[in-house]
């Protein structure tokens, strides 16, 4: 397998995604797995447009990610995996997935969310999703672009929320 990042953006597929992250990981493919912009067509033209025009897109549901993930069918491939929230990561996890490491971008506020850093907001059931990545031995590493340093993210949670 060939996974050379696997990151949470709200934002999917962006500037710093698109401009920073895909040139310094040397990315051939990114893979979004998102079960709902899976199935609309206006989503998924929106991050077409902003993908690089040499780097391969899928839009996937968690199901079918999780199946070709573990198939291997990317082998050949640089890939970066996007997801909006963790508990996507917790599915492939639990479907098998050997996930070592997560970049923890930008998750937006909402009315429902807790500020943990200026760009990471989470829910309750993010928190559960994070403990349930921490404690299977994923690294979780908070780090908005590649220019700056990563930060421990179970460190950054730590005190922010009530678990």
């Amino acid at each position: 397998m060939n996974i050379v990042g696997a990151r949470i953006d709200g934002r999917l597929v962006h500037g710093q995604v698109a401009n920073l992250w895909i040139p310094m990981l040397s990315v051939d493919r990114v893979i979004v797995i998102d079960d709902k912009v899976a199935v609309s067509d206006i989503e998924k033209s929106g991050i077409r447009m902003a993908t690089p025009s040499k780097v391969r897109l899928s839009v996937l549901d968690v199901e079918r990610a999780a199946r070709q993930l573990k198939a291997d069918r990317y082998a050949s491939q640089r890939v970066l995996l996007v997801a909006k929230r963790p508990g996507v990561y917790v599915d492939l996890v639990k479907a098998g997935f050997p996930l070592e490491e997560l970049n923890v971008g930008n998750m937006s506020q909402t009315p429902t969310t807790t500020q943990v850093t200026n760009s990471i907001n989470v829910e309750e059931a993010d928190v559960a999703a994070f403990d349930e990545l921490d404690a299977a031995g994923v690294h979780l590493v908070a780090q908005m672009v590649p220019q700056k340093k990563g930060e421990e993210f179970m460190e950054l949670l730590e005190g922010k929320v009530n678990r």
